[in-house]
């Protein structure tokens, strides 16, 4: 007998085996149960959590001569015959290749016949949303009213391609992703009955590579244990097979794009390309990676929500405090950017190479959370004695035309004077914005604050919706009262939307680029 993969080997025949599904399964049972049967089903959700295996299950329950408990029995003829694929009171129909009027047209008569054994004549439809306007036309009457014998039970990974009345005739069932915790417990189940040894940390990975998926975890599975065909399957193994990389290179990566260092980063990446690792699979992880270092950073409660072993927490836990959390969310950013462009790109590795070296030059972007990091490069630099500090104010002589014979003295150029709220604002302009609530922080990326009348704090925008939403509600307050937290004064705070060709002339002046750092003079 031929081989019969995993997923299909092990596919459910009943309710209670039909894992992360239980808000469906419940409902089902109880509507058998209590003989309150649907005349269409409507199944969604991603790939792989279900759909089509409930599908059956229910076809074979509404039909089953000794249900137990709204499950089928699986061993009466009935149930015997829809396992076996021979059963004609199941009619199984892909829509992607049958999606013309005429196929539907077949449908439409042939459900005129009652069922030749069994109660129900059951229609399963996968891909529904693949169907022509016309077939959904042609289908509607007899989606509405079809014969009391008859079940339609529709399947699709595209809800908003179903005409909306097509959803109003259907008892609609969204699938939900399965959880690692489940998908991994399935594993475990399965590995026992195929007499494999698997590492328990390699049966984690595989379920989270599966993206919530049961089916393509079981596939993932599946290639694994032919690879590695009468070995144990340890986590080194199957990172092999899937083209994965280990957590440790990821720690590597993150310490040398946090310190700038382009070479070291791009000879590791060299270094993975020829060991073979999925360059599209590396940036899903290594962004998956920081988003555990952001969850760490922003949670007190992080352990429960971040899948990792004791050791690998601790080591997360020490590198999370190396970035800020703007860093961590701008790496994710230009991650999930990148994640984006290479999936058609045929030189995958060069936009990988582009978006290693941005991560390291923040420099290259001009966008909100870059010029933070900008400034966080800068301020680490000024800390490690990098950049040489003025002890003495800059004076630039202006250029005074004089008639002839008459004696100017040359006028030296201060520094702008600054009252001493706004002063002690602009140092502390980065927290002060740390403080705020998280729309209110994302919604000043274009603010300029600049000096207005007096000690007034001018909050220039140069996107007219975030100048509308922080004049909204009690935004302004919010920003009133960050500074009073972080300089113990009370600061009057005013907004204005300028224009690109308003911006040259009455932007005002930068108060962060006019003091950066507090100078201390020596006596």
């Amino acid at each position: 007998m031929s081989y019969t993969a995993l997923y299909r080997k092990f596919r459910p025949k009943g309710f209670e085996d039909v894992k992360g599904q239980e808000h469906i399964v419940t409902t089902l049972k109880n509507q058998i149960e209590a003989d309150r049967i649907g005349h269409a089903y409507l199944f969604c959700g991603t790939r792989g959590t279900g759909k089509t295996t409930v599908a059956k299950i229910l076809a074979k329950a509404v039909n089953c001569e000794h249900p137990i408990d709204g499950s089928p029995c699986n061993e009466c003829k009935i149930c015997q015959s829809i396992n076996n694929q021979t059963s004609m009171n199941v009619i199984e129909i892909d829509a992607a290749s049958n999606n013309g009027v005429d196929n539907i047209r077949e449908i439409v008569e042939e459900v005129q016949y009652s069922p030749t054994e069994g109660k129900y004549k059951v229609y399963i439809i996968d891909e529904v949303h693949m169907l022509s306007t016309g077939a959904f036309n042609a289908l509607l009457k007899t989606l509405e009213e079809p014969p009391s014998y008859v079940i339609f039970i529709l399947a699709t990974t595209e809800v908003h391609k179903i005409p909306i009345t097509i959803l109003s005739r259907c008892q609609r069932y969204d699938f939900k992703r399965i959880s690692i915790d489940v998908i991994a417990d399935r594993l475990k189940e399965l590995v026992q009955k195929e007499n494999v040894t698997a590492e328990e940390k390699a049966i984690r990975y595989v379920a989270k590579a599966a993206d919530g998926s049961m089916r393509d975890a079981l596939s993932l599975l599946d290639q694994c244990i032919a690879f590695y065909l009468g070995q144990e399957l340890t986590y080194d193994r199957v990172l092999e097979v899937l083209g994965a990389v280990d957590t440790e290179i990821f720690g590597q990566m993150f310490q040398y794009i946090n310190t700038g260092q382009v070479v070291p980063a791009l000879e590791l990446l060299e270094r993975l390309v020829m060991e073979g690792r999925e360059l599209s699979q590396f940036i899903i992880d290594f962004t998956w990676y920081l988003r555990n270092l952001l969850l760490i950073k922003t949670s007190e409660e992080a352990d429960d929500i971040v899948d990792a072993s004791t050791e690998q927490l601790k080591q997360l836990v020490h590198e999370a405090k190396l970035a800020e959390s703007e860093t961590l969310m701008r790496y994710i950013r230009v991650l999930s950017e990148l994640s984006n462009q290479i999936k058609y790109a045929t030189q995958k590795r060069v936009l990988v190479e582009i978006g290693i070296i941005k991560l390291c030059k923040p420099s290259m972007e001009t966008n909100y959370d870059s010029i933070l990091d900008r400034i966080r490069v800068l301020e680490k630099a000024l800390e490690e004695g990098r950049i040489p500090i003025a002890k003495e104010p800059i004076m630039t002589p202006v250029a005074v035309e004089k008639e002839e014979g008459e004696q100017i003295e040359e006028t030296p150029l201060y520094p702008l004077a600054i009252p001493e709220e706004l002063r002690s604002l602009a140092e502390n302009w980065h927290a002060i914005l740390g403080r705020l609530p998280g729309a209110v922080r994302s919604m000043m990326g274009s603010a300029i604050p600049t000096a207005g009348e007096g000690s007034t704090l001018l909050l220039m925008f140069r996107d007219e919706l975030e100048k509308n939403f922080i004049d909204s509600g009690t935004h302004v307050e919010d920003i009133k009262q960050a500074i009073r937290e972080c300089i113990q004064k009370e600061v009057a705070v005013e907004t204005r939307y300028i224009s690109e060709q308003q911006e040259s002339a009455d932007s005002g002046i930068d108060l962060t680029k006019i003091i950066k750092m507090k100078i201390e003079y020596e006596d």
